[in-house]
């Protein structure tokens, strides 16, 4: 009798393992599952909550609402949906402010037999599923974190679209050969504005826009009307007007957008208990410009209070900006990951290993969109050339790995001291990059001691004469 038939014996006999009767526990009894598309969303209950187990509800608010009423009235309490662009957004909202359990599912991890792609089948498949406790929902924060969540990446999306449009004028200014770039390293500082809105007025004449050079820039005034000095067409001053026109309007939507990210914080903070302890002092006492594209009011101060009496600005490459922004995006609770492992997972900044066969074929991290991972990273990357021990960390993996995957291994680092100090409510205490070395040295020392005792030698220090 092989592995597979006295498997079945043991089913037939009651003497099942418990690993085998946990993969045939229905998990979910009360579990239904849902198709979302632009246009309609396919829904599916168990077979014994209504004759007409399958239906299609349009994506209107009302038969929404009426979704919502039919899976109350079949007894369901959870939901599973695919994430569809953004459709299931209203569905969900609606569905978790009637009390329902509602899972957010990765389309790739309910892909159904091949050959066999339906709505009506897909709902099915994804309620079956369900039903058995074989997904797992997306992360999604809490109602007032998503509300800041969204405010903060709409804010991120125009100054996004700020860029561009500054790249627009830079070429209107290229076509008309004014080198203002080549003289002004900010184009977008005192000076470079100045000489633009001139430009704009009407002004053409070089030495009458260079007066507008402040005091601090390094290039002469007549530097900078020889790069001024080109040809003024018309139909490029046009281009250049109506380009700082949309450069205007979207600053102002930027602050009116900092306003409202304001508002919510204010809000959130006045809801929680002052921390014991006080702020700690920035690490900089240099104010945020406008052109680093930071928000113009005070962040660190709430955020002290909205985590407790956390100051997660106390990482390195981590600032007041970046801490709204990993706040917005992974919440204030982390307990919703078990472990720092997993919340490294989840941010797919761990390696993903590939083994076949007992071999190891890859480890790389895998591709992802994720928001909070990409400010890990870029806060990884201001780390080349600081003091503190993470960038003695990135260097030597520069070195021995290249710069992407110490990109990487440091964004880690980051990622489960961030953990370690929402979920334990700890401090960052700082280390130099000397102390960090040393450390090293110690580790390189004694790992090479026991590697000289298991070939039956002894390493021994020259300086002092102690075996290692």
């Amino acid at each position: 009798m092989d592995r597979r038939e006295r498997g079945r014996a043991r089913l037939r006999d009651g003497k099942a393992s418990k690993a085998e009767q946990r993969f045939l526990e229905r998990v979910h009894l009360n579990a239904a599952g849902i198709d979302v598309g632009s246009r309609s969303h396919w829904v599916a209950v168990p077979d014994d909550r209504d004759p007409q187990r399958v239906r299609e509800f349009k994506s209107f608010t009302h038969q929404l609402l009426e979704l919502a009423d039919w899976l109350d009235a079949c007894g369901i309490e959870t939901v599973a949906m695919e994430s569809t662009g953004v459709y299931w957004i209203p569905l969900y909202e609606i569905l978790e402010e009637r009390g329902f359990e509602v899972l957010l599912v990765n389309a790739r991890h309910v892909e159904n037999v091949p050959g066999r792609k339906t709505d009506i089948l897909d709902c099915q498949w994804i309620q079956q599923l369900h039903t058995f406790g074989l997904l797992r929902g997306s992360f999604r924060p809490e109602a007032e974190i998503t509300t800041l969540r969204t405010l903060v990446r709409h804010r991120d999306k125009r100054v996004g679209d700020t860029a561009m449009v500054i790249q627009r004028m830079q070429k209107a200014l290229t076509r008309m050969n004014l080198q203002r770039h080549n003289v002004i390293s900010d184009v977008t500082g005192l000076t470079g504005m100045a000489i633009l809105r001139e430009i704009a007025n009407g002004e053409t004449d070089p030495a009458t826009l260079s007066r507008h050079r402040d005091r601090r820039c390094k290039a002469s005034q007549e530097e900078i009307a020889a790069s001024l000095t080109g040809s003024y067409r018309e139909e490029h001053l046009v281009v250049l007007r109506q380009t700082l026109e949309i450069y205007d309007f979207d600053g102002a939507k930027i602050e009116s957008c900092d306003a409202e990210i304001e508002v919510r914080l204010r809000t959130l903070e006045a809801r929680c208990q002052p921390p014991a302890k006080p702020l700690p002092v920035p690490r900089s006492n240099c104010k945020k410009k406008l052109r680093d594209n930071a928000p113009w009011f005070e962040i660190q101060s709430p955020l002290f209070q909205l985590t407790g009496g956390v100051d997660v600005t106390e990482l390195p490459g981590i600032g007041p900006h970046g801490a709204l922004e990993l706040i917005s995006e992974i919440g204030l609770d982390m307990h919703r990951w078990p472990t720092e492992k997993h919340f490294a997972a989840w941010l797919t900044l761990a390696p993903q290993d590939e083994i076949s066969g007992g071999k190891l074929l890859g480890s790389r991290t895998q591709p992802s969109a994720n928001r909070a991972a990409k400010t890990f990273r870029m806060a990884a990357m201001t780390l080349g050339r600081s003091d503190p021990t993470l960038g003695a960390f990135y260097r030597r993996l520069a070195i021995r790995l290249g710069k992407a995957k110490a990109i990487a291994a440091t964004a880690r680092k980051l990622a489960l001291l961030f953990y370690r100090m929402l979920k334990h409510k700890l401090s960052y205490v700082e280390t130099s990059a000397v102390e960090s070395d040393e450390r090293q040295r110690h580790r390189i020392l004694r790992s090479l001691g026991k590697r000289a005792r298991s070939l039956g030698c002894d390493l021994v220090d020259t300086s002092t004469g102690v075996v290692m």
